[in-house]
């Protein structure tokens, strides 16, 4: 039976992606940095090759779901690299996925394959269709609130740690880092969400995945206002958030938009996780090497395997 390497397996998004590599009838391999929380696992501290290396004995892939990515994915990719298998992680920082496309190697490996990232990605390089450029790519979040994890919150504070403070966008074909504060307008969503305030270049990892292999030059994320008010003032979290992923590709006056519906955001982060490794396991993938899910993957077929976690409206027709 084949075995996944789940890195960081006791925390949220660890816990969910266990489950969903137990239901597709995939043996888990639980590890981590802290043993404490890994009886009968195979902890492995990031800064120990040799513990990590004992880690990937026997296992055909490894998913990182260890925060803050900044300290765990370039060890963890290395080990991979050595072991022969695919990496793929969870990482929603930004600096952490430019470290990982930049100086990662490996058979396979996809940073940010998850709710931020993957998925925007996925659903504009699917918009794109047979279009080889575009002008603009716009991903609007609507998240009913957000709960974000202890996790989150500390991968948060270190990525603002590691842009001094500034924010971050995506404009001019390269990434610009700023002082002033974020922009803000109306999102008219589908409904029934509506038409809702966000703030504009709330940026997420959808700045990196996207224009990795996408030649467009502005690619802008907004988030809900009161999403984001929610994660300024974040208590434990105790619910699960609804959410309206909008993106909008626009090239010479022509638009397309694709929209992706779901609930728990953690949660829908271990099918597009476990789904990646699956199809780089049995051979579906477009390319080798170092690549966003977008460029990897066929992103109307995945789109498609993603139901019922995620419903996607108007997937085009597989290519």
């Amino acid at each position: 039976m084949t075995s996944v390497l789940v890195y960081g397996a006791y925390g949220h998004t660890g816990r969910f992606v266990v489950a969903e590599l137990r239901e597709r009838g995939i043996t888990p391999v639980l590890s981590g940095r802290d043993a404490a929380k890994l009886p009968g696992g195979r902890p492995a501290p990031v800064d120990d090759p040799a513990a990590l290396d004992r880690a990937f004995d026997g296992v055909a892939a490894v998913i990182n779901c260890a925060g803050p990515f900044a300290a765990t994915a370039l060890p963890v990719a290395e080990a991979a690299a050595r072991a022969g298998v695919p990496y793929v992680d969870v990482a929603a920082e930004i600096e952490a996925n430019l470290d990982t496309f930049e100086r990662a190697t490996g058979p396979v490996v996809v940073p940010a394959m998850a709710f931020f990232g993957g998925l925007g990605d996925l659903l504009a390089t699917a918009a794109m269709g047979d279009w080889t450029s575009a002008d603009e790519v716009h991903v609007a979040y609507g998240l009913s609130g957000w709960n974000p994890t202890a996790g989150t919150l500390a991968a948060g504070r270190v990525s603002r740690d590691r842009r001094g403070g500034r924010r971050i966008r995506y404009a001019g074909g390269r990434l610009e880092h700023r002082d002033d504060a974020l922009p803000t307008r109306e999102w008219a969503f589908p409904a029934p969400l509506g038409t809702r305030p966000v703030f504009g270049e709330f940026s997420m990892a959808d700045i990196v995945t996207i224009p990795r292999h996408l030649k467009v030059p502005d690619v802008t994320t907004y988030m809900t206002v009161d999403a984001a008010n929610g994660l300024a003032a974040a208590g434990p979290r105790d619910s699960a958030e609804t959410f309206v992923v909008d993106v909008v590709v626009r090239a010479g006056g022509e638009e397309r938009r694709l929209t992706a519906r779901g609930e728990d955001i953690y949660a829908v982060t271990a099918p597009l996780a476990v789904e990646a490794v699956e199809r780089i396991l049995t051979g579906r993938t477009r390319v080798k090497g170092v690549a966003p899910a977008g460029e990897i993957f066929d992103a109307p077929d995945f789109l498609r395997a993603l139901a019922p976690h995620i419903t996607v409206e108007g997937v085009p027709a597989v290519r």
